[in-house]
C-alpha cells in the first residue's frame, strides 16, 4: 500500500479583513484547503466570494487595501506569507506561476512575443545560456500547440489571435516547470473552440509537469471537464469541498444546489410555431457589410436573411469574428451596411432619414454587453430610462410613471429611479439596461452578449425575467450570443454565423439536435461540459432554498 503523499500547497485556517465599512468583515474567512501534485483543484463561486483574493494570498500578493489576520500558506514547508521579498521573488513565476483571465492585459504590446519569454527565462532560469533561450522558447511554443512558432516568436501581441494569446501566457506560466499552477479564469473571453483546446492543453499539461493546478471558474461546464476536485466558495468562505462527480453530481449545501441549478444545459426549452403565418415584425434580405482599407476589401456580413415574427427569437451563435455583432450594428444603424433591406412593421428601415428615422428608432432597440459601459454614470437611472420617451414627445410626468412600471417589472422599483449606475450590482444594472430598452415598446429588441459578464445565478434571473417580459410585450429578440448553453434556453430559432455567412438556420431544437453544417457540430461539440446532466430543482424548490440564503 502506497503511502500518502503529503500536500505540494496547503492552505491553513486563512482570514483576510476587508476595509472597515465593507458589506462584510472577512473576504477570505477561516479557509482551508490542499492541494497535490497531478491534480486539478476547481475554486467556484459568484462574484464577490473571495476566490481571488484567496489566490493572490498563495503569491502573497494580497491587495494592500486588505489585511492577512491569520493562516498559513505553506508551500513546500515554507508560509509564503513569513517569506522575506527575496525569495517571494525567487518562486513566483518559477515555482508558482499564474494564468491569467485577460491575455492582452498580461502581455506587453512593446514587445515581440519571443522577447518576453525569454525574459521568463533570463529571471528564473539562469542554467540556460542566453543563445540557447530562443530555442527552448520555440520547443515551448511548439508544446502549447501554437501553429508555426518561429512566426509567433518574432510576432507582437496585437499580431496573433485571442486563443494563441492565452497559450502564450500558458507558455510563460509553464516556462519554468512550476510546481503550482494558478489559473484564474482563464477560458472566460474566448470562444467554445478556443477554450476546448485550452482546456484540454491544462489537462494535458499537468501529466506532463506532474503539477499542481488551481482553476478558478464560475463556470460549472469548465468544472465537469477539468477538476479532480472542487471547493465552493461563498461570501469568503469554502463551504462545500469533494470530488468533481460527489460535488456536481450531489451537492450538499443549499448554494452549491443553486449553483449547479443555475447552469444553463445544452438543451432546448423552446419550440416556434412553424406554420405561423401572419406578417413578420422584421425581414432581412440580403444584409451586406464590407469594410474597405486601401485595395483590400474585408466582407465582415454576407447576404444575411431571415423573418422573426412577434414573440419570437432568433439565437445568432459563432465565433469571435463571425459577424454577430457587425448584424446587430447594421441591423440598428449604428454601421449603414453596404446593400440590403431590413424591414420592420412593413416599413423600409434602411431608407429612412431625417425625422422619420429618429422616430422609426423606437422601434428597434438594444441591449449592450456592458451594463456599466452603455449607462452614463453622472446620470440618474430615471433620467436615462426616461429620456427616450421624452425625446419622442411623451410629456415628463407621463414619462416617469412609464419608467417607475418598467422598473418594478425589472424588479427594481420606483427608489431606483434616483440613483445612479454605481450603486447597483451587474446584474441589476443589465435589468436597468433591459427597462430603457423596453421603455419605447418596441417591437424588435437586440441584446448583443446581454449576459456574458454576468455570474449564473444573475444569468438565470435575467434570462428568466426577459423570457417573462417577451411574453408581456411580444417583441421579437435577436438574442447575440457565443454561448451555446445560454442560446438553447432562449431560443426560437438559431442561426449559426462563420466568416460573416449564415452558414445553418432553422428551429432551435434542430440546429442543436440534428445539425446540418461541419461548423455548427464543431462548435457543438466542443461545448464545455456537454455531456454533464446534473439533478435540477424545481422552481419552488430553487426559490424557497434562495429565500433560505438571503435569511441566513
Amino acid at each position: 500500500m502506497d503511502a500518502p503523499t503529503s500536500p505540494i500547497l496547503d492552505i491553513r485556517n486563512l482570514s483576510i479583513e476587508l476595509p472597515r465599512g465593507a458589506d462584510r468583515k472577512y473576504a477570505v474567512e477561516n479557509v482551508s484547503l490542499s492541494i497535490n501534485r497531478g491534480e486539478i483543484l476547481c475554486v467556484v463561486g459568484e462574484s464577490g466570494s473571495g476566490k481571488s483574493v484567496m489566490t493572490s494570498a498563495i503569491m502573497n500578493d494580497v491587495p494592500g487595501r486588505l489585511k492577512v489576520a491569520s493562516g498559513e500558506v505553506l508551500f513546500d514547508g515554507m508560509d509564503m506569507l513569513t517569506l522575506p521579498e527575496k525569495k517571494l521573488c525567487e518562486i513566483r513565476g518559477a515555482r508558482i506561476s499564474m494564468i491569467y483571465q485577460e491575455p492582452m492585459a498580461a502581455l506587453n504590446p512593446a514587445m515581440t512575443i519571443g522577447k518576453q519569454v525569454d525574459e521568463v527565462f533570463a529571471l528564473h532560469r539562469p542554467e540556460i545560456a542566453a543563445g540557447d533561450r530562443r530555442a527552448e522558447t520555440l520547443k515551448l511554443l511548439e508544446q502549447m500547440k501554437l501553429p508555426t512558432p518561429p512566426r509567433i516568436y518574432d510576432s507582437y501581441p496585437h499580431q496573433v489571435s485571442g486563443g494563441q494569446c492565452q497559450r502564450i501566457v500558458i507558455a510563460m506560466a509553464l516556462a519554468c516547470k512550476p510546481d503550482v499552477l494558478i489559473a484564474d479564469e482563464p477560458t472566460t473571453a474566448l470562444d467554445v473552440t478556443t477554450q476546448a483546446e485550452i482546456l484540454r492543453l491544462i489537462n494535458d499539461l499537468k501529466e506532463v509537469y506532474d503539477n499542481a493546478t488551481i482553476f478558478i471558474t464560475h463556470d460549472f461546464g469548465v468544472v465537469a471537464d477539468v477538476a479532480d476536485r472542487v471547493a465552493v466558495m461563498c461570501w469568503g468562505k469554502v463551504i462545500e469541498e469533494g470530488p468533481k462527480e460527489e460535488v456536481l453530481m450531489h451537492p450538499k449545501e443549499p448554494y452549491t444546489q443553486l449553483l449547479v441549478d443555475a447552469m444553463p444545459l445544452l438543451e432546448t426549452t423552446r419550440a416556434p410555431d412553424v406554420t405561423r403565418n401572419d406578417p413578420p415584425v422584421v425581414k432581412v434580405s440580403g444584409l451586406h457589410k464590407v469594410y474597405s482599407s486601401g485595395k483590400k476589401q474585408v466582407h465582415a456580413l454576407k447576404d444575411a436573411e431571415f423573418v422573426l415574427r412577434s414573440g419570437e427569437t432568433l439565437g445568432v451563435v459563432g465565433e469571435s469574428g463571425s459577424g454577430k455583432s457587425t448584424l446587430a450594428k447594421t441591423l440598428i444603424r449604428l454601421e449603414e451596411p453596404t446593400d440590403g433591406a431590413v424591414i420592420i412593421k412593413d416599413e423600409d428601415f434602411l431608407g429612412l432619414s431625417g425625422e422619420q428615422l429618429v422616430k422609426a428608432r423606437k422601434n428597434i432597440q438594444m441591449i449592450f454587453q456592458d451594463p456599466y459601459g452603455s449607462l452614463n454614470p453622472s446620470q440618474t437611472v430615471g433620467y436615462m430610462v426616461s429620456r427616450g420617451l421624452q425625446l419622442q414627445g411623451v410629456s415628463d410626468s407621463e414619462a416617469r410613471q412609464r419608467s417607475i412600471e418598467l422598473l418594478e417589472q425589472v424588479g427594481l422599483g420606483e427608489p431606483a429611479m434616483r440613483r445612479q449606475p454605481r450603486h447597483f450590482s451587474g446584474g441589476q444594472r443589465q435589468r436597468i439596461g433591459i427597462a430603457r430598452a423596453l421603455t419605447m415598446e418596441p417591437d424588435v429588441v437586440i441584446a448583443d452578449e446581454s449576459v456574458s459578464a454576468l455570474d449564473l445565478s444573475v444569468q438565470k434571473q435575467v434570462l428568466r425575467l426577459m423570457n417573462d417580459l417577451q411574453a408581456k410585450y411580444k417583441m421579437a429578440i435577436i438574442f447575440i450570443t457565443h454561448d451555446l448553453r445560454v442560446a438553447a434556453q432562449i431560443s426560437d430559432y438559431i442561426t449559426v454565423m462563420e466568416k460573416g455567412v449564415m452558414v445553418e438556420f432553422g428551429p432551435a431544437e434542430q440546429v442543436f439536435n440534428a445539425p446540418k453544417h461541419d461548423y455548427t457540430k464543431r462548435l457543438l461539440a466542443a461545448a464545455p461540459g456537454r455531456d454533464w446532466h446534473p439533478p435540477r430543482l424545481t422552481a419552488e424548490e430553487a426559490a424557497r432554498i434562495a429565500a433560505s440564503i438571503e435569511r441566513a
